[in-house]
């Protein structure tokens, strides 16, 4: 009989976040495969009891191979496993920037979360950037880092990867040529940077949005920085207190009726612009009176479910929507449509076309 897969793990700066997550949704679930996605690009079927320790030193002990293959799945040594749906627990990289979904979707498997499109706009914070703005939400400039022209808005500014999530190479500098040195230096800006203005006083507000089986926002948080933290909300903040984001430090604030309900307002615009499917977190920048859209996050750490307090969605129900959503909704249709050979009847021969 079908069940559903759990996929976690993957060739990301945020691979050990993402087995984190991917356990608690195993462990939530109870009858799947446990599927891991190594740092080196290969699929592994593993124990669903396995804790995270068990991968601190890479593939456990006593896995077993798996390929993913185009219009047959997730094959094992014998045969396919027999999938009903894959929940994507992957953070980062080519887990949630399409490539995984693309992956999938040749595949031929049902999977959470966001599509293609969705996953790659998510993914660029340049791309994402200009979609907001252009659809008139509010939002801090954003622009390019280049080590040719300095940010056309006064410093200091804040240095975020391109691509990427989880806070991982982001840096606040005091000028341009702090931040162009940066571009030439920083691992995780190999793929291009975006550069900000830094506001010092602003303040993080985060919700939680689902798209099945109607769409939802989750009670609003305000993320804590622990003791010791720099000028930004760090990794160490989000994911180093033992259960991942369900254990970093937040608030559930009293807002103002009018900022509530522009983020409500705002939240419903960005899932129509980016075709929110699952579960995701848009971040919002509330700074000196004022609320920015800041990002979004299609596969967010632990699938948010630490903000659905009100209305309260128990784990257990958010993964069975996303799973029923999965086989629902697909991620992808493709058609051949309007292809009826009219074009290659009358095309004539290709010496033809190269003469």
């Amino acid at each position: 009989m079908a069940k559903p897969a759990v996929l976690f793990g993957g060739p990301s700066p945020e691979h050990d976040v993402s087995i984190v997550t991917g356990l608690q949704a195993v462990h939530a679930l109870g009858d799947v495969h446990a599927v891991y996605w190594s740092k080196t690009g290969d699929f592994w079927d593993v124990d669903a009891a396995l804790e995270a320790r068990d991968f601190a030193d890479g593939v456990p002990r006593k896995s077993g191979q798996l390929r993913l293959v185009a219009g047959e799945g997730l094959l094992g040594k014998r045969r396919p496993l027999d999938l009903a749906a894959v929940v994507n627990c992957c953070h980062g990289g080519p887990g949630e920037d399409g490539t995984i979904q693309a992956a999938m979707n040749l595949a031929g498997l049902a999977y959470t979360g966001p599509s293609v499109a969705g996953a790659a706009l998510g993914m660029d914070k340049l791309a994402f950037g200009h979609v907001v703005r252009g659809a008139g939400l509010p939002s801090l400039p954003r622009v390019q880092l280049s080590e040719h022209q300095a940010p056309p808005f006064e410093g200091p500014y804040i240095v975020k990867p391109r691509f990427g999530g989880s806070s991982i190479g982001i840096e606040v500098v005091a000028d341009a040529a702090t931040a162009q040195a940066l571009l030439r230096s920083a691992p995780h800006l190999r793929a291009g940077a975006v550069v900000e203005p830094f506001r010092p006083a602003a303040e993080d507000l985060n919700v939680a949005v689902r798209s099945w089986p109607d769409l939802q926002l989750s009670a609003v948080e305000k993320p804590l920085r622990r003791e010791g933290s720099g000028d930004i909300l760090a990794y160490r903040d989000k994911y180093l207190g033992g259960e991942g984001m369900v254990s970093a430090p937040r608030e559930f604030p009293e807002l103002p009726g009018e900022v509530a309900d522009d983020i409500t307002e705002m939240a419903t615009e960005v899932a129509r612009l980016t075709g929110l499917r699952g579960v995701a977190r848009i971040d919002f920048l509330g700074a000196e009176g004022d609320l920015y859209v800041n990002e979004i996050n299609t596969i967010p750490g632990s699938l948010a479910r630490y903000l659905w307090v009100e209305p309260e969605v128990v784990f257990s129900r958010l993964l069975a929507d996303l799973l029923d959503e999965a086989v629902q909704r697909p991620a992808f249709h493709y058609s051949a449509a309007g292809a009826d050979g009219s074009a290659l009847r009358s095309a004539g021969t290709m010496a033809d076309k190269l003469g």
